[in-house]
């Protein structure tokens, strides 16, 4: 029987050795030595004895053995000679007794490399055992920016709180995540009785997952994992969710999964959908405008708020414009969790057809709600975000910054500029970077000072800027109703009364018809019919934002702006085209190419004309946190 079993065994071998040659890999076992001759490393740690997940073994420390196995572990090496004797007598011990005897092996980012045991190891694979014992030592590589290396870090400053090594997770920030999602502070040392109520819930997820998805799922286990969790949050300590809950809840989200295995395709969408053709039969069955009821849910009041003031003005252009078709809600200082989902509920409990979530704190509560009520149409106002279930939208806002720093560069005397943003989100350093290069298009030695509000108070801010000389101002473009200001838009500080020179409008009230008219036109259903996740991105030539001069701008520098503006609308320029250059040097040298639109919405550096930097982490001031924590650029650091 240990014969027939490793002939087998020599089977899958050969299948996968045929398999890698084909694709053009190497077809043997993967050697860490060789790995590491061209690594630095700075560290080597004893893990003691350790439980690995059999899936994560996947090369032996030295290259003497590698080519007596194929890169499943299964053997190469023929049926009567000294190697299979040896397979076979350890096949036979392990079905009698069990192997015991840990191997000896080292970790090498989030992989394990045998030193001693590679038949123990090839005998237990295909025996199917879901984890092997071994003694491990943990190899170290330097600190460096890459984005393998970043998130092997944060999987050891996972590992040093939990001693979890089962769940490996492939995005950045993943862990941190994780750790929120199960409960846990991000410092906080788990006991034996954690570990044991994770597991509990990761195995349980783990059968019901791999049954849905087969031999190979969609992604890995433990990216799925915390999906899961994000969607369905479970307090391990608390509840044991039964598979069958779990199987439920699965066939909800699967599409999300499926559509984070095709690598998250998404479409933004720049412009304003057309209607679909009809024939003759489509207007003769056709029911007719059908009445809509929207809800509108915001984090804050437009007392209190520019940002939810704005949407407001929106939602009551919106009643105005389709009177007696569409009847508008609207829910004030909602908080995330509970009360979210509980908003966004008694929304569709008074049959809402369609929800917008005002913030980007709000796009995981209307993601779960979405998945549980797939007949209600749910937008985030939020930038570029890949999910199938909802869908996002944002003004475009970069181009009219680039014509507010054409205005800022030419009227600029001393060659000093200020620039006030607030959150280091997706789409604000396309505002930044515009902005300064439409400066340096008029105004070559002129150079901007970047400041962050989430940082540092705006009066603080500005009374730094009048003290260096720095009278040209882009502040940011909304006012507070309570407390208006003439601190908006491109300012010049320099006398004792602000002078406004110029303004950026959003104009929701359009984006909001807009959006309306794609539900009641047919266009949203086209266009969500490819399986990619869809998020609008309008701007001036949708008449979604606005871009306004002030009578003190002289008419030649408005008549460059109005000829800019035009060529914008037209699509004939784009401020991000061409050469461009960052703090750091050139980004793009084609002449003839422009930056994509999902390059400028996940732009990560700034222009070589700023001064100034991306804001740490524990400077920003809480609310600034909790929309970075969604929407928030790559790079800042904790």
């Amino acid at each position: 029987m240990a014969r027939e079993d490793y002939q087998k065994a020599l089977k899958k071998g050969e299948r996968s050795y045929a398999r890698y040659l084909s694709e053009g890999k190497y077809p043997y076992l993967q050697v860490l030595e060789e790995l590491l001759s061209h690594t630095d490393v700075v560290a080597e740690e004893d893990l003691g004895i350790c439980s690995i997940p059999s899936e994560m073994i996947v090369g032996t420390f030295t290259a003497g053995r590698r080519t007596a196995f194929a890169p499943n572990f299964m053997p190469l090496l023929d049926d009567e000679s000294e190697f299979a004797a040896k397979w076979q007598a350890l096949y036979n011990a392990h079905l009698e007794e069990g192997i015991h005897d840990p191997i000896k092996c080292y970790e090498f980012m989030n992989r394990y490399y045998v030193l001693e045991g590679n038949k123990r190891v090839s005998v237990l694979k295909f025996c199917d055992a879901p984890s092997v014992q071994g003694n491990v030592t943990r190899i170290i590589p330097k600190r460096t920016d890459e984005p393998e290396n970043r998130l092997y870090f944060e999987f050891l400053a996972f590992y040093k709180c939990s001693k979890v090594n089962y769940i490996v997770l492939s995005k950045l920030g993943s862990y941190r995540t994780l750790l929120e999602k199960l409960g846990f502070e991000v410092d906080y040392k788990w006991t034996d009785d954690d570990r044991m109520e994770v597991r509990s819930l990761y195995v349980r997820f783990e059968k019901v997952y791999k049954e849905k998805g087969g031999e190979r799922p969609p992604i890995p286990t433990a990216d799925a994992f915390l999906m899961y969790l994000e969607l369905y949050p479970c307090d391990p300590h608390q509840e044991e969710k039964l598979p069958s809950q779990i199987k439920s809840e699965l066939a909800k989200m699967w599409d999300e999964i499926l559509l984070q295995a095709k690598g998250n395709p998404s479409e933004i969408k720049t412009e304003p959908q057309e209607a679909p053709k009809k024939n003759l039969f489509d207007y003769l069955l056709s029911p007719g405008t059908k009445y809509l009821k929207i809800a509108f849910v915001h984090d804050k009041n437009p007392q209190d708020s520019a940002w939810i003031y704005g949407h407001e003005l929106g939602r009551m252009y919106l009643e105005e414009q389709f009177k007696g078709k569409v009847e508008t809600i609207s829910y004030n200082d909602v908080s995330q969790g509970a009360e979210l989902e509980n908003t966004l509920d008694d929304a569709i409990e008074k049959k809402c057809n369609i929800i917008f979530t005002t913030t980007p704190q709000f796009l995981e509560g209307s993601i779960k709600t979405a998945i549980k009520n797939p007949s209600v149409k749910i937008l985030n106002c939020s930038v570029d975000t890949n999910h199938q279930c909802i869908r996002t939208y944002y003004a475009r806002l970069f181009e009219a910054k680039f014509l507010s720093g054409l205005v800022a560069g030419a009227l600029c005397k001393n060659g000093k500029i200020g620039y006030m943003a607030d959150y280091p989100i997706c789409g604000m350093i396309a505002n930044i970077n515009a902005f300064a290069i439409g400066v340096k298009m008029v105004n070559p030695n002129a150079t901007i000072q970047l400041e962050w509000t989430t940082v540092r108070s705006k009066q603080e801010i500005l009374e730094d800027f009048k003290a260096n000389e720095v009278n040209l101002v882009s502040c940011l473009e909304m006012i507070v109703p309570n407390s208006p200001s003439r601190y908006f838009g491109l300012v010049n500080i320099e006398k004792d009364e602000p002078e406004n020179l110029t303004a950026v409008i959003w104009n929701w009230g359009a984006l909001y018809k807009k959006l309306v008219e794609t539900v009641q036109n047919g266009a949203w259903d086209s266009a969500g019919s490819d399986g990619v996740a869809l998020n609008y991105w309008w701007g001036m030539s949708a008449g979604v934002v606005d871009f306004i001069c002030s009578p003190k701008v002289p008419v030649k520098t408005k008549q460059l702006v109005e000829f800019m503006q035009h060529q914008i609308m037209e699509g004939g320029f784009s401020p991000f085209s061409g050469e461009l250059y960052s703090q750091e040097g050139i980004v793009q040298s084609d002449d003839n190419r422009s930056l994509t639109p999902e390059e400028i919405i996940n732009m990560r550096w700034l222009a070589d004309n700023v001064n100034g930097s991306l804001p740490h982490w524990n400077k920003l001031n809480e609310d600034a946190k909790a929309v970075v924590e969604v929407q928030g650029v790559d790079n800042i650091e904790e």
